[in-house]
């Protein structure tokens, strides 16, 4: 869990996803749309579609936002036409770095991330080079504050998690992705509130990163990445220290 999560509590210390919240918007508007256009436009009948809108009411996305995704993808509204590509490669510290894209344009998409992994001192890797370093989970977490642990693990649990992790200042819920939606929704009538919930790859093991050069190197490597509007998602197998963050902040 450590790159997942080690990466979500930086980027929340960092203010990045209030910061970043209209690029948030548009990768959710992008994810909703495809989803549609695969499956369908009706979340009970598509459990992409139907998660794509869980992750989006989680970062508080308008309803009408999400119609509006929903009818692009369905045709009912134009748009532009995306191409989902997962690119994977090595970081600073010979960390393993997935990247989720949408696109309407690879050879624009490819070139960016390949300079953002050379630039950082990595490599773009071929395709399923580090993709066996990962399982898919659905991840929830909770804020400790205000919670009560044991009603958080009865609820989580009996919906169908197969973990909750304990962390510094939050819980970390792990799902199987089929019992994702299962989960939120039970946690929603349990009245538990959540900071995040998302399906992630999890890596299996994790790489410590001790020097502040490659660390600083990393973390810029994956904020250039999430930054880029092709991007949908960003996954990497690393941990760092608080110590090491401490003086990297």
């Amino acid at each position: 869990m450590s790159g997942h999560s080690k990466w979500s509590t930086i980027k929340r210390k960092k203010g990045a996803n209030d910061a970043k919240r209209g690029k948030i918007f548009t990768k959710l508007i992008k994810e909703i749309t495809i989803a549609a256009k695969m499956g369908g436009g009706d979340p009970e009948g598509n459990p992409r579609l139907r998660s794509a809108i869980t992750v989006a009411k989680s970062e508080n996305m308008p309803k009408e936002n999400i119609d509006r995704a929903i009818k692009k993808g369905t045709g009912d509204l134009g748009g532009a036409v995306y191409e989902e590509i997962l690119y994977e490669g090595y970081g600073p510290g010979g960390v393993a770095v997935l990247v989720e894209t949408m696109t309407d344009n690879k050879n624009r998409t490819v070139a960016d991330i390949r300079h953002f992994f050379a630039k950082s001192g990595g490599n773009l890797g071929e395709s399923g080079c580090v993709a066996w370093m990962f399982d898919k989970k659905g991840t929830i977490s909770v804020d400790k504050a205000g919670v009560n642990e044991e009603q958080l693990m009865d609820v989580a649990l009996e919906a169908g998690a197969e973990d909750v992790v304990e962390e510094e200042d939050s819980f970390q819920i792990i799902t199987a992705p089929e019992s994702f939606n299962d989960v939120v929704d039970q946690l929603e009538k349990g009245k538990i509130k959540f900071a995040e919930a998302t399906l992630s790859m999890v890596p299996k093991n994790t790489i410590e990163v001790t020097e502040e050069k490659a660390a600083r190197s990393l973390l810029r490597l994956l904020d250039n990445l999430e930054d880029h509007d092709d991007v949908q998602k960003v996954h990497a197998n690393f941990d760092i220290t608080d110590e090491l963050m401490d003086q990297l902040s």
